[in-house]
């Protein structure tokens, strides 16, 4: 369908690339729909930074925004390929829409004369962005990275993907330990739990929760390859150290298993409720709202809707550190992999979000528009807008630099704010500039507001700068390693599984059904029940794993071969 789709529209799109590519100063008023692969919530009536797209650009947009499961949502909207939203954003199944021929090409809008800002956006790391469709013998650039381009060196101010996490008023009450090891972690919570079975309300604590609700099952699986010491490589462990790579699954794996066993005592010690493995994401959020869930494994992404919601709340201490937890070396070393050392490697280096973010649907009537759209939004002024919002209103320059009052730097997490003063959506899914400002009145500042120098710790509120003191830090960023060396392959989980879909869905099917299940063993069946997974588990893991080896080679080939 892919194949006969893109055919189509190159042959449509013949005519329209004779024509210089431009977009007239004054353009018929347009409304686009907009299709949110996540939940969200609707922009007021009078948001004035969509007011402005609207005045600069002549478009509109109606948001839909994810209820429910995302791929049965995804599949309901392909049955009709003549009637999809103009932006789609798939969130994590974009490969759905990509392999349905649901988005156009956007090389055939997108080149370095007709969109400057964009191909300068995306060269740097054009080689991984842009794929060739070999039925089709062309390039490909079905969505442009809506992370992960950042410009200059990596900025880690705070962790932004996976790690535990942990309430800083438990590091608080216990005289702010450092914490490396799980059992450490799980130690400290057991120990507060006892001591502080309550908040002050009276309401129960939580001590561990685990989503597992549709893609964001990697709260369950993905914590075991961190406690081995590696960055986010999805449901693989890969030895980066070899020349051939060595790839396995690692759910299946015996060094997989005392993270299970630790997870199963827990649960009989009431740390680990069991409603969490039947909560949606809502219930989740909603839940880390209240300040009363003391830890987690998650990306810090993922719950950035909780952080702000006990940051308006001024619930500073029911907020979050980042831990990068790892194995005791001495717990797993006769199950290692030949010659595998542990070093805590959480934070990896700066890649793009392949894949992730908005695409413009094969239905769309104005791709054009949406293109020149965003080859303006990457311009200086325009990214200034959509990271600090209106001179004057959410932020000031005072001698050349951008600053804002403790009050403007809170509203960029109230949740209630933003709604109406901020195009969080579209920023969200769209290209965007990040990092460092490299040139222009503002050079050696930063795109974001949060992480400009005088805004990490200046304006950080006053119960953050006590806690950062104790340990003699200025960034949460500092309690986990600096950045590691990106692979040549990128990130493992941002491979495409489709050709093995079917021992793909088996894998994660029985980790959905039988992993709980594990966790909740009763107490002496722990060890029957693992072995059961493993044996149920080992034939899809063998299929999965073969083939992300496989791909793997194949992208460090491309990549080296690439850049010669």
């Amino acid at each position: 369908m892919k194949k006969v789709l893109s055919v189509l529209l190159t042959l449509a799109l013949l005519g329209a690339l004779l024509v210089p590519f431009a977009v007239a100063e004054s353009q018929e008023p347009i409304t686009l729909t907009y299709f949110y692969g996540a939940p969200g919530d609707q922009p007021t009536a009078d948001n004035k930074i969509y007011k402005k797209i609207e005045e600069e650009f002549g478009i509109k947009f109606e948001f839909e925004f994810l209820a429910g499961d995302l791929d049965e949502t995804l599949g309901l909207k392909l049955q009709d390929m003549e009637d999809l939203p103009d932006l789609f954003d798939g969130g994590n199944s974009a490969e759905t829409l990509i392999d349905a021929g649901a988005l156009i090409n956007l090389l055939d809008y997108v080149n370095p004369e007709d969109t400057p800002n964009i191909w300068a956006h995306i060269e740097p790391q054009k080689n991984r962005i842009i794929t060739h469709d070999e039925d089709l013998d062309e390039d490909v650039m079905y969505i442009i990275p809506n992370y992960g381009l950042g410009e200059g060196d990596q900025i880690v101010n705070e962790v932004n993907g996976p790690a535990f996490f942990i309430q800083k008023q438990v590091l608080a009450w216990a005289g702010y330990p450092t914490i490396k090891t799980l059992d450490e972690y799980f130690d400290l919570i057991e120990r507060f739990i006892a001591e502080n079975p309550t908040n002050p309300d009276g309401v129960p604590y939580i001590g561990f929760d685990i989503l597992t609700e549709d893609w964001r099952r990697f709260c369950m699986i993905n914590p075991v390859q961190h406690l081995m010491g590696r960055p986010n490589d999805g449901e693989v462990l890969v030895d980066v150290t070899k020349d051939d790579y060595p790839t396995e699954t690692f759910i299946n794996q015996p060094y997989a298993k005392p993270y299970y066993k630790k997870l199963n005592e827990e649960f009989h010690k009431g740390i680990i409720s069991p409603d969490t493995f039947v909560m949606s994401y809502d219930q989740y959020i909603a839940q880390l709202s209240t300040g009363t869930v003391l830890g987690m494994f998650d990306q810090t992404w993922d719950f950035g809707n909780a952080t702000n919601a006990l940051k308006t709340d001024k619930k500073y201490e029911n907020t979050y550190v980042a831990l990068g937890l790892i194995y005791d070396e001495e717990q797993v070393k006769d199950v290692l992999p030949e010659g595998w050392k542990i070093e805590e490697h959480y934070v990896n280096g700066s890649l793009p979000n392949l894949d992730r973010g908005a695409g413009i649907s094969v239905s769309c009537k104005y791709p054009e528009r949406i293109i020149a759209m965003w080859e303006k939004m990457l311009s200086p002024e325009w990214a200034l807008l959509m990271n600090w919002g209106i001179e004057g209103e959410d932020y000031s320059v005072v001698d050349g630099r951008l600053t804002m009052t403790e009050e403007q730097f809170a509203n960029t997490t109230d949740n209630d704010w933003r709604k109406a003063n901020r195009a969080y959506a579209i920023w969200d899914s769209s290209p965007k500039r990040q990092g460092w400002i490299m040139e222009g009145e503002f050079a050696g500042q930063c795109w974001e507001p949060g992480n400009q120098p005088e805004n990490v710790f200046g304006l950080m509120n006053d119960y953050d700068k006590d806690f950062l003191s104790h340990y003699g830090f200025q960034k949460f960023g500092d309690f986990v390693n600096p950045p590691i060396e990106l692979a040549p392959y990128g990130e493992a989980w941002q491979i495409n599984k489709d050709p093995i879909n079917k021992d793909y869905q088996d894998f994660l099917n029985i980790q959905d059904t039988q992993l709980p299940q594990v966790i909740m063993a009763p107490e002496g069946e722990f060890d029957a029940k693992w072995d059961a997974f493993v044996e149920a588990i080992n034939p899809s893991c063998e299929v999965y794993g073969n083939f992300m080896h496989d791909e793997i080679m194949k992208l460090v080939a491309a990549y080296y071969g690439k850049a010669e």
